[in-house]
């Protein structure tokens, strides 16, 4: 048996993890994943008995259409039959563009229609002014998880290449294309993305969220692409010449020729053919279904598909996840629960407050403009209160089939996107469901959520100790508090917007004592692969202040005990996942592996080695001068 002594993780895992088995369709399972597993079962039990006309939600018109919707998922007999004939006919359109010219004649009819057309804007916070709504460009998508997979000496690149074209081999000739058309578009395709992967960001420099901000007066940003009549589509879109864009991708910009010209127009055709069909194999047949999603299960490990049952769900789910979410946190998560996590909230703000004081290594008129800033975080606990308003647009009309029903709501999300042009910033939606196990830090909002899904055991329960409380939700409270002062929440005001609150000095020491925090992960082994320590820099300063605040506000309970805390801490992290999956979260995810996020972090905690009696001797042990505290 291990000793905690030696590798905690293991210690407080090893046994579970020896019995645990992974679920066939599922990737990983563990603190948050059987969790989350709980939920699944419970919704698809509800949503079919709603199926089957039992147990109907009251008075809810918008959960009345997800359940019509649920149903035309569910209608396997159907799909089948009508199989690819509706994209086929879309296939048909596609094929008549002759030219990039024309092309982009038809390019605003597409994007209103929610149909692939490679033009990447989107509608985002300004990160100068985090109250109005902007126009983005951002750049066109990669097959593979990230630029570094393209690198010459990088193994996996090439083999889950070739598993993409395998797929693609299989599926498109499905809607029609014959041997050699599927050769000669695939062909192009990976062309196109091999000049893609040159020239977009990386996870890496994507995770750096004030160095993407790169504003571009509109006629400059539209002599980027001369071919392309931005102006005019932009003009329909928005109603009106865009002042100014926001552009993160600017290397891809500048690359436009590669993509946006009749020259390149071959290539980029082929992209919108094969990216057409797949944008679509869910809502179809069953056999599209499954071999729509052969390349993510070989870029995960995944042994079998989704059942019937659980894709129609998800499926429908994605359409009404707020509506979802909310019946769920009104049948799960009680008034005394979130009242209980509220003052936890309170608790944690209140010790950050204390420890952001008592930071002496900060200037006092840095410390008052972070306190300010903590001052300003808006939390928002369990569920929204309301749902967003565009989704009693979304109506199932009797003799609608799947395909029209979810081009339809396509259309109504479209819309919605380029409706918040100039608009003010809604503070009051929510990025997730409340039936997501996750929480999360909106910089650009300075707020926290903590969905209803999140907050029950193994993070929280009344039936917990306060300790085992505060080493599990407590330190989840507290890290999402962090990300307003990690690497990257450090460079947002308490509006949210990008600007200089510290002095030259201040920050310079912290991105001294975030190096270490670099230091500590970069290089670390995870199945083979080597963790990035720039990557997942702004994580793992969350993760070690918010284990620090939860620590200390966990020592103000009279049941205080430190052994209970980093026990909880280790278990909500537990995970046993396909070494496929752990190869790519390690070469992709801004999170450290789940078993470094807990053996990297303790050991800078002198309270640790005392509790569990760590020597130099031991596997756990850190020298003093080598442990990290920032906040």
């Amino acid at each position: 048996m291990t000793r905690l002594q030696d590798d905690f993780y293991e210690s407080v895992n090893g046994e579970w993890q020896s019995t645990a088995v992974i679920p066939n369709d599922k990737t990983s399972t563990g603190g948050f994943n059987d969790l989350a597993d709980d939920i699944e079962k419970w919704l698809l039990s509800t949503t079919s008995d709603w199926l089957q006309g039992k147990n109907l939600p009251k008075n809810n018109p918008i959960l009345d259409n997800f359940i019509k919707y649920h149903q035309l998922a569910s209608d396997i007999e159907t799909r089948n039959k009508i199989g690819t004939q509706p994209v086929k006919e879309l296939i048909k359109q596609y094929k008549q563009y002759t030219s990039l010219a024309d092309f982009a004649s038809h390019i605003v009819t597409l994007e209103k229609a929610g149909l692939p057309n490679a033009l990447p804007f989107e509608i985002a916070p300004d990160f100068k002014d985090a109250r109005r709504n902007v126009l983005w460009a951002g750049g066109l998508s990669l097959i593979l998880p990230d630029t570094t997979y393209y690198a010459s000496d990088n193994e996996q690149g090439p083999q889950l290449l070739a598993a993409f074209r395998a797929e693609q081999e299989a599926l498109l000739p499905k809607f029609g294309f014959t041997a050699d058309e599927v050769a000669d578009l695939l062909d192009k395709y990976l062309e196109l993305d091999a000049r893609v992967s040159q020239v977009v960001l990386s996870n890496e420099e994507s995770s750096k969220y004030a160095d993407l901000y790169h504003p571009y007066q509109w006629d400059d940003f539209a002599q980027l692409t001369p071919e392309l009549p931005l102006t005019e589509m932009l003009e329909v879109l928005v109603g009106e010449k865009p002042d100014f864009v926001i552009v993160p991708e600017e290397r891809f910009w500048q690359a436009s020729a590669q993509f946006y010209t009749e020259a390149a127009w071959p290539l980029l055709r082929a992209r919108l053919l094969v990216n057409l069909v797949n944008q679509f194999t869910e809502y179809l047949s069953e056999e599209v279904r499954v071999l729509g999603g052969a390349y993510v299960r070989v870029l995960t490990g995944l042994p079998e598909a989704r059942s019937n049952q659980k894709a129609a769900f998800y499926l429908a789910n994605g359409e009404f996840n707020q509506a979802v979410g909310l019946y769920y946190a009104s049948q799960k998560f009680s008034s005394e629960a979130k009242a209980d996590v509220e003052t936890k909230v309170a608790t944690m703000i209140d010790v950050y407050k204390s420890r952001l004081t008592a930071a002496t290594w900060l200037a006092p008129e840095t410390r008052d403009k972070a306190v300010v800033k903590l001052d300003t975080i808006v939390p928002h606990i369990g569920y929204p209160e309301k749902v967003p308003t565009r989704l009693k647009e979304k109506k199932v009309l009797s003799g609608e089939t799947l395909f029209e029903t979810a081009t339809k709501f396509r259309k109504i999300e479209v819309a919605y996107q380029w409706s918040k042009w100039h608009q003010p910033v809604d503070r009051s939606e929510w990025h997730m469901g409340a039936h997501l196990v996750n929480a999360y830090y909106d910089p650009q909002q300075n707020q926290i959520v903590f969905p209803a899904a999140i907050l029950q055991a193994p993070f929280y329960s009344l039936e917990q100790s306060s300790s085992a409380n505060y080493g599990g939700i407590g330190s989840v409270i507290a890290h999402e508090i962090s990300h307003a002062f990690d690497t990257n929440g450090a460079s947002f005001d308490e509006f949210g917007s990008l600007n200089n609150w510290w002095t030259d000095a201040d920050y310079a020491a912290f991105k001294e004592r975030t190096q270490k925090v670099v230091d500590q992960f970069d290089g670390l082994d995870s199945y083979g692969a080597k963790v990035n320590g720039e990557l997942t820099v702004s994580e793992n300063v969350a993760d070690l202040g918010g284990l620090a605040a939860a620590l200390a506000a966990a020592k103000l309970e009279k049941d205080f005990s430190s052994e209970s805390f980093f026990l909880s801490w280790a278990t909500i992290w537990r995970m046993k996942a396909r070494p496929e999956y752990m190869k790519l979260l390690t070469s992709a995810d801004v999170h450290g592996p789940a078993k470094l996020r807990v053996n990297v972090q303790v050991k800078n905690f002198d309270d640790f080695f005392e509790t569990f009696k760590v020597t130099p001797k031991d596997g756990m042990w850190r020298d003093p001068e080598n442990r990290v505290t920032i906040w």
